[in-house]
């Protein structure tokens, strides 16, 4: 697999506190990969790390393929939305974007082709000239990711970028992040699991500074293992699905009245599942309300890091006074 990314063992120590405590990571190239943790969990510090800003305190980090990132040396190959990272209020939009290309190693002509066409993709081609103070809260964050797909990075780490928006700027921004899938490496930490399920195509779950679990979204969540029938007036026809479907598990819940299929072997696909189920359901007169394929990566982040955010009993008489 060729990686953009990798984290062997990483450990990163402040003080007494250690954020990352033996890190593995495997991004691969061209994945939109989403980075979810709770707060504290050290998704920050491992962004931070891989853009060359932290020193590790042991372990291995490869940045495209060479070893720890130096920017001055690779100028141009990586880019990085701090969280929370604010622009200069009294700077102009194009003039902002233009400096920020200079860093990132482009040639005056380069930077002014470079800067329209960021322009144009984030839709700010209107507020060039305007100072970053007058723009609302949904384009200067436009403005903040804009900066980080100048000219040609093959890595970009977004963190919390779609912190603070609203539902149309969320969406807007979604789908400017998504169309890059497959151009660039994209690594995008947040904490709207909703979001990460929808830009992205890996997840690695990450507590206390561990990896609990690196998968594919599809697999995290069962899109291909598991149809959910949500059912209102009627009862689904149990005998007649096992037997037409002899290879997929059949559960019936019937207090929520959701009927769930799974297929284990793959044998099948989801479509040809969902015709047997949906046509013995209609003849059995069984009322379908929803179809949907999975699970949500919020339950999937729940199972996996159950145990991994549960604070460990205290043995008997621990904390006690004498």
């Amino acid at each position: 697999m060729n990686l953009a990314l990798e984290f062997r063992a990483v450990r990163k120590k402040y003080g007494r506190r250690m954020a990352l405590d033996g890190l593995d990571l495997q991004v691969p190239a061209g994945s939109v990969f989403g980075l979810v943790g709770s707060n504290g969990a050290g998704k920050t510090t491992a962004m931070a790390v891989a853009a060359g800003l932290l020193r590790i305190s042991g372990g291995e980090v490869k940045v495209l393929g060479a070893g720890f990132f130096h920017p001055a040396e690779a100028a141009g190959r990586l880019a990085l939305l701090p969280q929370d990272s604010r622009l200069p209020p009294h700077g102009r939009v194009a003039e902002l974007l233009e400096y920020y290309a200079s860093l990132q190693g482009l040639a005056p002509a380069a930077r002014k082709k470079c800067v329209a066409q960021i322009l144009a993709w984030t839709n700010l081609e209107d507020r060039a000239d305007s100072r970053v103070r007058t723009l609302s809260h949904g384009m200067a964050r436009r403005l903040a990711i804009a900066q980080a797909f100048l000219g040609e990075p093959e890595l970009i780490l977004l963190d919390e970028p779609l912190s603070g928006l609203d539902p149309r700027e969320s969406a807007r921004i979604r789908s400017m992040i998504t169309e890059k899938r497959g151009t660039r490496t994209i690594v995008i930490s947040s904490h709207i699991l909703s979001d990460i399920e929808l830009m992205c195509d890996h997840v690695a779950f990450v507590e206390k500074g561990r990896l609990v679990r690196q998968t594919t979204v599809e697999r995290a969540t069962g899109r291909s293992d598991v149809i959910a029938y949500l059912l209102g007036a009627g009862s689904p026809p149990i005998e007649r699905l096992k037997t037409e479907l002899p290879e997929c598990a059949i559960e019936w819940e019937q207090a929520g009245r959701v009927l769930k299929v799974r297929s284990s072997n793959h044998r099948l696909s989801a479509p040809q599942i969902n015709e047997t189920v949906c046509r013995a359901l209609f003849e059995s007169g069984a009322e379908v309300v929803e179809i949907r394929c999975g699970s949500s990566l919020e339950r999937a982040y729940f199972e996996a890091t159950a145990e991994a955010v549960t604070p460990r009993s205290s043995p008997p008489g621990a904390g006690a006074r004498p």
